[in-house]
């Protein structure tokens, strides 16, 4: 049997557009064309459409899953590899869950008492964070500082790592204990625990206006950066970007 364009994009959530995309990149190509100039899929077609939401869903580019598909692996080995790919990414989010509920009983607790947290072990707080790929995005958007940043790291005793660690975390709970108090991100407080990432960002080296800028809309703009905040508390991210920017737009001048 064979299914027109419009319903196989009805079935599956791909548009039509994205679909005409997938042929012209060569990642999906129908398995015929009508005398209308409509493209037509068959079972086959279905079956490379959903390997192809399925890597999707793990996090691949189109050009990775072109590569994939291209290779002459058999399609049961293959859903095999997929399927053990998504128990692992469950195990992780399951994990990310639990990670997500401690934080909110803690922030829950501390503003009912008017305290601040008490973290006795932050590693805790980022536990099932996917950070190899948080660092891989930064080795991308942020190539020359992530060198130096890494060459530091290289020099730094596990002690003064785990102390980072702890002094990161407690800026993250402090800015999420701002927003949800409804604090103005222009307010001198929420102004001084951003001159606090500022700095450290400049230990390494001169950061410009600009580039700061650039680090505080890729909080949002990047799909990894993004979920870390918002797993913290939901509107962090946009609440750490906004307040950058106004850092850069009113200090960095």
């Amino acid at each position: 049997m064979a299914w027109p364009i419009a319903e196989v994009a009805r079935m599956s959530g791909v548009t039509a557009r994205a679909l005409r995309h997938y042929d012209q990149i060569g990642l999906l190509r129908p398995a015929f064309v009508g005398g209308n100039g409509h493209r037509y899929y068959e079972d086959g077609q279905l079956l490379r459409l959903q390997q192809i939401l399925l890597l999707r869903e793990l996090g691949l580019g189109l050009t990775e899953i072109g590569g994939i598909l291209s290779a002459q692996v058999d399609e049961l080995e293959l859903l095999r590899s997929h399927h053990q790919r998504l128990v692992e990414e469950r195990k992780r989010l399951d994990t990310l869950a639990r990670t997500v509920a401690r934080t909110i009983v803690e922030l829950q607790r501390t503003r009912k008492e008017g305290t601040m947290p008490e973290i006795n072990r932050p590693e805790n707080l980022f536990e099932g964070f996917d950070t190899a790929r948080i660092d891989a995005d930064l080795r991308t958007d942020f190539p020359e500082w992530a060198e130096q940043a890494e060459r530091l790291a290289a020099s730094t005793t596990l002690a003064e790592a785990e102390r980072g660690q702890r002094e990161r975390t407690a800026v993250m709970v402090r800015m999420a204990e701002f927003m949800v108090a409804g604090t103005p991100v222009t307010d001198p407080e929420v102004q001084a625990e951003i001159d606090g990432q500022y700095r450290a960002f400049t230990e390494v080296r001169p950061v410009s206006a600009e580039e700061f800028r650039a680090i505080g809309r890729s909080v949002v703009d990047n799909d990894h950066w993004r979920a870390a905040y918002e797993t913290i508390a939901t509107g962090l991210a946009e609440y750490q970007r906004e307040a950058i920017l106004t850092y850069a737009d009113t200090r960095l001048v």
